[in-house]
């Protein structure tokens, strides 16, 4: 029985083509060797800063990651990719040349004899009510079908703009742990262990800062990081999960 891997957070295309470029050969070096031992990977979300795919144009790039899944897809290796804030845009071309199924919402899935609450973290727990009315806003179908009408140079640029805005895509710092009362993901999760008390495991993204908890008599929460400063990861073998860190 192979590995299960949940991965996060690469943001390529920030903050300029160079540093991305560097961050991808790195990522796919490490996919590289897994690929002997992973039968499911999960990519929990914001892989890109930005996404879109309209009917026959996908942004350009990125070239060497997706041949990197291409083969490990064609070598029998499952794969998951969960949208984020910045790549909340996909349909189905991924799951065309990946075969790899695509997920929109949080998710409870049994994995090799464990419970898990799988989701990308943005917009959960309590807070934050301004980003979560716009997310809404930019996941309904009219603001897609209206954007779809932009020119790609022209719609691409103008979303890279904004998604360079965010801290988050530049890679600024987002490692401070502000408590078990602020970490709204945290919160999120205790809720989730509350109405779904066999979860044995709440895997998240979005936060940028890796960290495994667990509360007694209940399941564990984990923060997968990210690859622009962590390179952190999470995997799974059937009896124990472990947060790590390739170098």
């Amino acid at each position: 029985m192979g590995k299960t891997y949940f991965i996060s957070d690469f943001h390529l295309g920030a903050p300029n083509y160079n540093v991305s470029r560097e961050r991808e050969n790195f990522i796919v070096s490490f996919l590289q060797t897994i690929q002997y031992d992973a039968d499911e990977i999960y990519l929990m979300g914001d892989v890109f800063d930005f996404w879109f795919e309209y009917k026959y144009v996908v942004p350009k790039g990125f070239i060497r990651l997706l041949g990197c899944l291409a083969q490990l897809a064609d070598s029998g290796v499952k794969l998951f990719i969960f949208t984020g804030n910045h790549d909340f845009w996909m349909n189905d071309y991924l799951t065309k040349e990946l075969n790899a199924e695509i997920i929109y919402k949080p998710i409870f899935k049994k994995i090799k004899g464990a419970e898990f609450y799988l989701a990308h973290g943005d917009g959960l727990g309590p807070g934050d009510k301004g980003y979560k009315f716009i997310k809404k806003v930019f996941a309904n179908p009219i603001c897609k079908f209206l954007f779809r009408w932009i020119h790609p140079d022209i719609g691409f640029s103008i979303a890279n703009y904004f998604s360079r805005k965010s801290r988050l895509s530049i890679g600024a710092d987002d490692s401070i742990y502000l408590g078990e009362d602020k970490e709204w993901l945290i919160i999120h999760t205790k809720e989730v262990l509350a109405a779904q008390p066999t979860t044995n495991y709440c895997v998240y993204g979005h936060r940028h800062y890796p960290l495994m908890m667990q509360w007694q008599g209940t399941g564990s929460y984990v923060n997968l990081g990210d690859w622009i400063k962590y390179n952190s990861y999470g995997v799974w073998d059937g009896e124990h999960f472990e947060l790590k860190f390739w170098k």
